[in-house]
């Protein structure tokens, strides 16, 4: 009798360690995933979290799957930006919920009515190659007649992150279409993602380019022959928001975990990564200027989301479907 009672003792403890779960589905690099997930098990002992990790796109056709089977299967998501979100909340597929954290952000940076909060700020500025004859400082530099064939940039056809560029600086008043229409003029090659245009850059193929700051950074600090510009007009960006699904069955710790990723310790996180935190009042990561030297342009997810394949048309008419 007292072996089957250790053993139920046994049974009954494990349970109690992990009383509550958590299913996160994730964009995020794999080591980045594995580090936040660890840090917010420490953070919260008592939360058992299953994770699954993808490409936005890819993540956003399981899910989609799974809400056509009647099953979907994460509480939380974790992905690269705020235009999928804010058509997932459009379609009431996610649940409010405002983070008390939320008082630390610009209100730019999430739902005003509790949908989503962005996480980090990845923008997307210029890199030219340290061989190249001009230093660009603006985004318009890159419409100069003598860069003509020289520019390489990722195409919004394939890219989240571009196709949040091409919405911000078409709306802007000062660039809009008509700054596409010289960057085309000027025959910049709009191809593939950021990946290949940075490798475009660094091996001098075209000498200037448009990519996510990070990856020039971080290759600069590795060698890379690469320089990384924040034009001074600002920056396009994506934030890595995070969002409780309105189908979530673990309701207490996907909130638990919003107001984690949101708090100073999970800004920490961010930082410690190498990417721009979101939370205000936060450091930069190492080979980044100063926070008040990167000017974030105005970006609305809600006009973007609803601009989106007609952006799309214009820039195939304009570049080719490449």
């Amino acid at each position: 009798m007292k072996t089957l009672l250790s053993a139920a003792a046994v049974v009954v403890a494990a349970t109690a360690s992990y009383a509550e779960t958590l299913t996160l589905y994730t964009s995020q690099p794999n080591a980045d995933a594995q580090k936040t997930v660890d840090a917010f098990t420490a953070a919260h002992p008592g939360v058992e979290v299953d994770w699954v990790r993808d490409g936005t796109t890819k993540l956003m056709a399981r899910l989609r799957a799974e809400i056509e089977a009647g099953n979907p299967q994460p509480d939380v998501l974790l992905i690269a930006d705020t235009v999928t979100l804010e058509g997932m909340a459009q379609e009431g597929l996610l649940k409010a919920y405002k983070s008390p954290e939320a008082e630390a952000y610009d209100p730019a940076l999430y739902s005003a009515d509790g949908y989503y909060h962005s996480t980090k700020l990845i923008t997307s500025g210029i890199v030219y190659n340290t061989g190249a004859a001009a230093q660009p400082e603006s985004w318009s530099d890159l419409a100069d007649p003598a860069l003509k064939g020289q520019i390489a940039m990722p195409s919004p056809l394939y890219s989240g992150a571009a196709l949040i560029h091409l919405a911000t600086l078409t709306g802007d008043a000062d660039l809009g279409w008509d700054y596409y229409g010289q960057l085309a003029s000027n025959e910049a090659r709009a191809k593939g993602g950021n990946g290949g245009t940075f490798k475009a850059v660094a091996s001098g193929e075209k000498p200037y380019g448009v990519v996510v700051d990070f990856l020039a950074i971080r290759n600069k600090a590795d060698g890379s022959p690469v320089e990384f510009v924040f034009p001074k007009e600002g920056v396009s960006y994506v934030t890595e928001p995070v969002a409780i699904l309105d189908s979530a069955k673990n309701v207490e710790p996907a909130q638990k975990f919003v107001d984690f990723v949101l708090s100073q310790p999970g800004q920490d996180l961010v930082l410690e990564m190498g990417y721009i935190p979101a939370r205000n009042g936060m450091g930069m990561p190492e080979g980044f200027p100063a926070r008040d030297e990167v000017k974030l342009m105005a970006f609305d997810p809600a006009q973007a989301l609803s601009d989106a394949e007609t952006n799309k048309a214009k820039f195939a008419d304009l570049f080719g479907a490449e």
